[in-house]
C-alpha cells in the first residue's frame, strides 16, 4: 500500500481547467533565451523515442513506466542514447508550463531542453514570477503555499542517494566512485552518487551491500528508531524500501511485519530482502480495513501512508500534471483510516510513526492533529531533526546528545537539501 494509483493527464495536452477558480498567470513578458543557454538539438533517435513514450504517457500509464517499457523494447541500445532519451522526456514534464501546447511532441522536445540547459546555466534568468506562474498547476496555490524557493528546487536536476549497510558507507564510496556522504558517523552511510554506471549492474548492488533509497525517506528510519529485538509493523510496506531499513537498523534482529494491499509490491519486497539478506519479517496482505493482519501488539507501528507525493515533484515531474484536487481529499480520507485502524496494533509505550512525501496540510498537520484528537492516549513525541546534529539518531533518544527539536512534527523540506519533501509525525501510546 506504498503509492495510490495516480491519474494522468494526456502529454500532449495540457490539465483541463477543472481545478480550483485561481488563473494561473503567465508573466507579460518571459525572459527571452540567452545565448549561453544554447543547446544542441538531440539527434532524431532520441528526439524519437521521447516522443514515443511522451505520446504513450497519460493518467493511467506514468512516464516513468511507460519510459522504462519503451527503453526495455530498445536491445541494445548504447547507456548515454538511454540517458538522453530519459533526460528528453523528464525535460518535457520539467518545463511542460513553458511549453506551446499548439506545437507537436517533436517540436516540443528540443524546446524543453533548451530551457532546461539555460536553468542549469543561468537559474536566474527565469524570474520567481515566472517560475510560480509556470511550474506547477495553478490549483496547487489553493492547497499549498507556493515559495520561490520550492518552485526552483523543483527545476533542478534530481540527485541519487543511495543507503549502505550500517558502517560500511565508506567501503562502498571507494568501491563505487563518483560517492559524496552526506556527513561524519553514520550519515556516511547516506551516500550522494554523481556517477554514471548502471548501479542495478555493480556487484555491490547484486550482492545486497546498498538500496537506492532518498535522503529524506532514510530520515524516517532515523526516527523511528527501532531497536534490535523489538517488533515492528510497516503497515503500508510497498516494496520494502523502509522495510529493509528497518531490519539494517534492528541488526536483523527482532521481528518486522510488511503488509501491502498489493501482491505484487509484497513479492518484490521479498526479492529485495532476499538480495538484501534480510531475514527478520514476515509480509501479509492488508489493505488498511479491519480487522489487522495480526493480534501482536508491536513495539513500533510506521504508517508511512498513500500520498499526493508533492514532495516527488522535482523527481517525478509527469505527477505535476497527473495529479488532481480530488486525489488529495481521497488520499487524506486513506490517510485517517490507516492511522486510526492502525492505532490500536501499538501496544502501550510503544509508538506510531506516520510519514508522507507531500506538503499539503490536509494530509499532514491537519491529518496529525485530528488524529490527536481523536485519540488522546496516543501523544505526540517531539522529534528530533535529524538534520540539525553531525549525524543522525541511531541509539534510543536517551543515549543520546540533546538535539534540536523540531516540535511534534518535522517537516523535511526539498529546497532546504536535494531530497524528496517529507513530513513525519509520531506518537507514543499511553494506555
Amino acid at each position: 500500500m506504498k503509492r495510490a494509483s495516480r491519474p494522468s493527464y494526456p502529454a500532449r495536452s495540457r490539465p483541463a481547467p477543472t481545478r480550483t477558480p485561481r488563473t494561473r498567470h503567465r508573466p507579460a513578458a518571459p525572459t527571452p533565451p540567452s545565448p549561453a543557454a544554447a543547446t544542441p538539438q538531440p539527434d532524431n533517435r532520441v528526439a524519437e523515442l521521447a516522443t514515443r513514450v511522451l505520446a504513450q504517457a497519460s493518467r493511467s500509464h506514468p512516464a516513468d513506466a511507460v519510459l522504462r517499457d519503451e527503453l526495455r523494447k530498445q536491445r541494445g541500445l548504447p547507456r548515454a542514447l538511454a540517458a538522453s532519451v530519459t533526460r528528453a522526456v523528464f525535460a518535457c514534464y520539467r518545463w511542460f508550463g513553458w511549453l506551446d501546447p499548439r506545437q507537436t511532441l517533436s517540436q516540443q522536445v528540443p524546446r524543453a531542453l533548451e530551457l532546461e540547459a539555460r536553468f542549469a546555466s543561468d537559474p536566474h534568468s527565469f524570474s520567481d514570477a515566472e517560475l510560480l506562474a509556470c511550474t506547477v498547476p495553478s490549483w496547487v496555490h489553493a492547497f499549498v503555499s507556493l515559495t520561490p524557493a520550492w518552485v526552483r528546487s523543483l527545476q533542478q536536476a534530481p540527485v541519487l542517494w543511495l543507503r549502505a549497510r550500517p558502517g560500511q558507507g565508506h567501503l562502498l564510496a571507494r568501491q563505487l566512485g563518483d560517492v559524496q556522504p552526506a556527513g561524519p558517523g553514520p550519515w556516511a552511510d547516506a551516500l550522494r552518487y554523481d556517477g554514471a554506471q548502471d548501479l542495478f549492474r555493480t556487484p555491490q548492488f547484486q550482492a545486497g551491500h546498498f538500496e537506492l533509497q532518498d535522503l529524506h525517506s532514510q530520515a524516517v528510519g532515523w526516527v523511528a528508531q527501532p531497536q534490535p529485538g523489538q517488533t515492528w509493523w510497516d503497515a503500508c510496506a510497498g516494496e520494502g524500501g523502509k522495510t529493509l531499513h528497518l531490519s539494517a537498523l534492528m541488526q536483523n534482529r527482532g521481528l518486522i511485519w510488511a503488509t501491502d494491499r498489493a501482491a505484487w509490491r509484497l513479492r518484490r519486497l521479498r526479492l529485495r530482502a532476499a538480495r538484501a539478506q534480510v531475514f527478520n519479517y514476515r509480509v501479509a496482505p492488508w489493505d488498511g480495513r479491519l480487522p489487522l493482519p495480526s493480534r501482536t501488539a508491536f513495539d513500533g507501528v510506521l504508517v508511512d501512508a498513500p500520498c499526493s507525493n508533492l514532495g516527488t515533484w522535482q523527481r517525478n515531474p509527469h505527477a505535476r500534471w497527473t495529479t488532481v484536487p480530488e486525489d488529495i481529499r481521497e488520499l487524506a480520507d486513506l490517510q485517517r483510516q490507516l492511522l486510526l485502524n492502525a492505532a490500536p496494533a501499538v501496544r502501550p509505550g510503544g509508538r506510531l510513526i506516520y510519514a508522507v512525501c507531500t506538503l499539503t496540510p490536509s494530509e499532514t498537520t491537519d491529518l496529525a492533529t485530528e488524529f490527536t484528537q481523536a485519540r488522546p492516549d496516543f501523544v505526540p513525541v517531539n522529534l528530533p531533526d535529524p538534520f540539525a546534529s553531525t549525524a543522525p539518531p541511531s541509539r534510543p533518544q536517551s543515549q543520546l546528545a540533546p538535539q534540536p527539536l523540531s516540535g511534534p512534527w518535522l517537516w523535511l523540506r526539498p529546497e532546504a537539501r536535494p531530497a524528496n519533501g517529507m513530513f513525519i509525525a509520531a506518537w507514543q501510546r499511553q494506555r
